[in-house]
């Protein structure tokens, strides 16, 4: 029906001058209201346009009857219309009065508008037209015809892959019409989950697969896997293939693998996949599902080379289909995880950048890709970058967060702190990450987010925090035999946690395990020179050439920021000013300009310095600024804000690549430059100096 702008009880200017009179609020015993004056056809009129009619199309029965009789003094259709435009009644357009419309629609009685409004769809369906928009406002006007709620499922399930939104509009319309609840529940489920509303998805696939003989049974199963998977319960999905069975699998199968596999059960995942019958028609969007497949199983295997290549490829069939169906992971998402497992952030980024463009996997899978790109940026040390992709996840979807991505992003907001160094920001992320780990299981797809959490609870003395998850993650993998693709990068995050835990003892498997994968892996090998760097610094007995070979090393697999905190370390432990000079040389050079954190930083969970820049800040001209009206430096004033938060000198060296005793020589000249003549004094000086944010002790 046709909207118009009037309010209803706002006549147009002059109405009660009418020959129709005014509408009035009376209720008739015909109409509702009462049009005093005028004739019975031009109600007739206003009413069939006001139930949907239009003047272009053949009108009701009732009014041509109208006119055959001659009722009244009008004797044609066109007068009937001029006299209702000269009473203002009807627009030039050919509409209703808004006021008038709704006075007709409100006092007619309900069975004589749903008898206009089935002769109007049988007119329509007469003249050979579908009934499109005009499907809609039937639908919410409250009439039920099956011919209307066909009309709306038909669009709905042409929309359904492109717009899923509007899919789930359409599917509801056509409930209220009187479609069937359960012959199209999958698709209503499908374009629910799409748009990112689970609860209303979840609640649909289960009356479906409760329902015996349940129609587009294998849809509703992908639906329901890919729901679990967001939920962060990926095995559960994996268990609504396995109720499915290799009988009733077809063309699900490869999103079968990757629900199993992901969960740690290849061999249900080789089964279903092998049971499956040969894939029909080649299309882009089956080559990508294959490729999917073929490409995660051989990330299991020791020599996991063309696994990526063929997971790039898989998300690029996808983002050229074009369309959006129920997955438990996307093609890009994989990828993505290959290329981070592999060291390669950068193939990640640009994977993910191009799913995104083409918007792969619809608005449901948007906030996990953007999550990934924050990933990739955090790995490579760009927290600028990796804020911009988490605000884009956040509001890239109408719903909250699914309790997959909010671990997500629990576990990128502590990775952001550490790296930044800020124990404040560290400590209340975790407290999120604590909450949000509660709410999902562990999978193979989130192996790098526990790894970060392991890390950041090492470093908080909170390891008991995270155990069992990691027990359930260590578990995963050696169901799936220990594939170095995957488990490389936690040993790596094991590696780390133990070294801040002093704990040589937890150390060794996971170093032992990296030295293993060498053989199969590069990463592998980077990492276990990597370990074995930071066990020698730590210990006070290395070489100042092997640890910057380590470094640089890390920096090359996509890991600026943990190379340059070991080449800083290093620096601050080194006994010769040649390797001191060398090691800071390095971690200035692998260290992203710009960036926050300072790679030389302690982990130690007691440190609670603020992060500040590497460099001296530079004018505008490019040279260093000159001192400021407290007449320090831009260096003296990095070395007074870490005095002023209680660091060493070698502390203070290891923060902004200065030596130990290089820190000591600034901060003699501050103590005369200022006039200080004791230390408290020097301390009251610097707070004066440095202005708000360092009040007295």
């Amino acid at each position: 029906m046709t909207g118009h702008d009037h309010k209803p009880g706002n006549l147009p200017s002059g109405a009660d001058d009418h020959p129709l009179n005014q509408v009035t609020d009376t209720p008739g015993p015909d109409t509702g209201y009462v049009l005093a004056a005028g004739t019975s056809a031009v109600r007739e009129l206003l009413l069939a346009l006001s139930v949907g009619f239009s003047l272009s199309s053949p009108l009701p029965d009732r009014f041509q009857e109208h006119l055959l009789d001659g009722v009244g003094d009008h004797d044609g259709l066109d007068s009937v219309i001029a006299a209702a435009k000269d009473a203002g009644l009807l627009s030039s357009d050919g509409t209703v009065v808004g006021t008038v419309r709704y006075a007709l629609l409100k006092g007619t009685p309900a069975a004589r508008i749903r008898a206009l409004q089935r002769e109007l769809v049988d007119k329509t369906l007469q003249e050979g037209q579908a009934l499109g928009d005009l499907a809609r406002d039937l639908a919410r006007s409250g009439l039920q015809d099956p011919r209307v709620a066909a009309e709306l499922e038909r669009c709905a399930d042409a929309a359904l892959e492109f717009d899923p939104r509007l899919a789930a509009e359409l599917y509801a319309e056509a409930l209220l019409a009187g479609g069937d609840d359960v012959a199209k529940a999958a698709r209503r489920a499908q374009a629910a989950a799409a748009s990112g509303d689970l609860d209303a998805a979840g609640r649909i696939v289960d009356r479906l697969l409760a329902t015996p003989e349940a129609p587009e049974l294998r849809l509703g199963v992908d639906v329901a896997a890919a729901v679990w998977a967001q939920r962060g319960m990926l095995a559960r999905g994996a268990d609504t293939y396995s109720w499915l069975g290799p009988d009733r699998i077809d063309g699900s199968a490869p999103l079968a693998a990757v629900a199993m596999i992901g969960s740690g059960n290849p061999g249900g995942a080789e089964a279903l996949v092998t049971a499956a019958p040969p894939s029909g028609s080649p299309t882009l969007l089956a080559v990508a599902m294959s490729l999917t497949q073929q490409g995660l199983r051989k990330t299991l295997e020791m020599a996991p080379e063309l696994a990526l290549p063929e997971l790039i490829r898989a998300s690029d069939m996808m983002n050229a289909a074009g369309t959006s169906i129920p997955l438990p992971e996307t093609p890009a998402a994989l990828a993505a995880l290959s290329a981070l497992h592999s060291g390669e952030p950068a193939v990640s980024d640009t994977v993910l950048q191009a799913a995104l463009a083409a918007g792969q996997g619809g608005d449901a899978a948007r906030p996990r890709l953007f999550l990934l790109r924050a990933w990739s940026a955090m790995q490579q040390d760009n927290s600028d970058d990796a804020r911009l992709a988490i605000n884009e996840a956040v509001k890239a979807n109408h719903w909250a967060l699914a309790p997959r991505d909010e671990f997500l992003l629990a576990a990128l907001e502590v990775g952001l702190a550490r790296r930044g160094s800020d124990v404040h920001e560290l400590v209340l992320a975790w407290d999120r990450a604590r909450e949000a780990m509660m709410h999902v299981s562990v999978d193979l797809y989130s192996l790098l987010p526990w790894g970060e959490l392991m890390i950041c609870a090492a470093r908080l003395r909170e390891t008991r925090r995270v155990s069992h998850y990691l027990e359930g993650a260590w578990d995963v993998l050696g169901r799936l035999g220990n594939p170095p693709l995957w488990s490389v990068p936690l040993h790596w995050a094991a590696v780390q946690a133990a070294l801040l835990s002093e704990d040589p003892a937890g150390l060794a498997p996971h170093a032992s395990a990296l030295v293993r994968a060498s053989e199969h892996s590069h990463l592998a090998s980077v990492l276990a020179a990597g370990g074995r760097a930071w066990v020698s610094v730590l210990a006070g007995r290395f070489d100042a050439s092997d640890v910057e070979k380590a470094a640089r090393g890390l920096a090359a697999v996509g890991m600026p920021w943990e190379g340059a905190r070991l080449a800083g370390h290093a620096a601050a432990h080194a006994d010769e000013r040649r390797d001191m000079a060398k090691l800071l040389a390095c971690a200035r050079d692998i260290h992203p300009q710009g960036s926050a954190p300072p790679p030389g930083a302690s982990e130690q969970p007691n440190d609670s310095h603020t992060a500040v820049p590497a460099q001296p800040v530079l004018d505008k001209g490019g040279g260093p600024r000159p001192p400021d009206s407290s007449g320090l430096s831009a260096r003296e004033r990095e070395v007074a804000r870490l005095i002023l938060e209680g660091k060493t000198y070698r502390e203070i060296g290891e923060t902004i690549y200065i030596s130990p005793r290089t820190a000591e020589h600034h901060v003699a000249r501050m103590r005369r430059r200022l006039g200080a003549g004791s230390r408290s004094e020097l301390l009251v000086r610097l707070r004066l100096a440095l202005g708000e944010g360092y009040p007295p002790p």
